[in-house]
């Protein structure tokens, strides 16, 4: 998988904080993508200038694909990242998630026709997240002032890097809990499922939706244990109080693909592909002049 050529998409929204500290800690990578899109759900300017300011900093191509906050559409900001990739292999991260150096290696080492990758996040306290937003280097190990009651956090055990219990960890039939704040994908199997289905709006089960379908083709989850390490940021959670409700909308949704065997969203990918033809990355139109200036850091390269 060496020759394989690497895009990672952040999905990020109105924390640039958050986000600077994300870029710090990819640019700091043993094995560096091709590119990082950052795929905006409608943050205002601060994550505009943010991208601008970094962006000389890198020596691949640093992108922006922004979209108007109309509420949560995570499905629709993640294609839209998806669609301007021209990598081979696809890294899904989300913005408040602080890799450890090896991140990139790790998902590629496990990288197979066939599968998709399952990893895990440090959930760490808010204390911990002060620190780190005051300058302070991300550890990780077992002893990480971390929460790891949460149960869509990784354990203790887990805080530790290791690659040959990753590789005996990986061989499991179990994929592990479906996050897309740390998954990878061939963008040839995304393509063949059409992506995050863009229905989906609102928090929860777009993800697991998406790894359903894959499922559904074919796909195998492998799980990253002892490996793609990242920490993730202390901040409110915005699930609902119960995720597995059935009658919210979304899981009603995932439902239907699970039982229907559905394999290809039914508006997903396919409504981004002339958009992301042009010559640079389309913003919309209301805020295209806005955004002229940064044209130079956020064009295709």
């Amino acid at each position: 998988m060496s020759e394989a050529t690497i895009s990672i998409v952040v999905l990020t929204y109105n924390w640039a904080s958050a986000l600077s500290l994300v870029l710090e800690s990819l640019r700091r990578q043993t094995r560096m993508p091709d590119e990082i899109i950052v795929a905006d759900d409608g943050s205002n300017d601060d994550t505009a200038g943010l991208i601008a300011s970094q962006a000389p900093e890198f020596s691949i191509p640093l992108r922006h694909v922004w979209q108007e906050d109309l509420g949560f559409r995570a499905a629709r900001a993640r294609n839209r990242g998806i669609v301007a990739a021209k990598g081979d292999y696809i890294i899904l991260i989300d913005g408040d998630m602080v890799l450890h150096p090896h991140f990139i290696a790790d998902h590629m080492r496990f990288a197979q026709p066939g599968f998709y990758l399952q990893g895990g996040r440090l959930c760490v306290t808010a204390r911990e997240t002060t620190r780190l937003l005051a300058g302070g280097s991300a550890h990780y190990h077992p002893l990480v002032d971390g929460d790891f009651r949460r149960s869509s956090g990784s354990r203790r055990l887990y805080a530790l890097r290791h690659p040959w219990l990753a590789a005996f960890k990986a061989r499991a039939r179990r994929g592990g809990r479906v996050m897309s704040c740390n998954m990878s994908f061939w963008k040839d199997d995304l393509m063949a499922v059409n992506g995050f289905d863009e229905r989906m709006e609102g928090y929860g089960s777009e993800d697991l939706e998406l790894a359903a379908r894959l499922d559904n083709l074919g796909r195998q989850r492998r799980q990253l244990k002892f490996a793609a390490l990242a920490v993730h940021l202390d901040h409110p959670s915005r699930a609902p109080a119960d995720p597995n409700d059935m009658s919210m909308p979304n899981n009603q949704i995932l439902a239907q693909t699970r039982a229907q065997g559905t394999i290809r969203a039914l508006r997903g990918l396919d409504t981004h592909i002339e958009e992301a033809a042009d010559a640079v990355i389309q913003l919309d139109g209301m805020r295209a002049e806005r955004y002229e200036p940064l044209r130079a850091s956020v064009a295709v390269g």
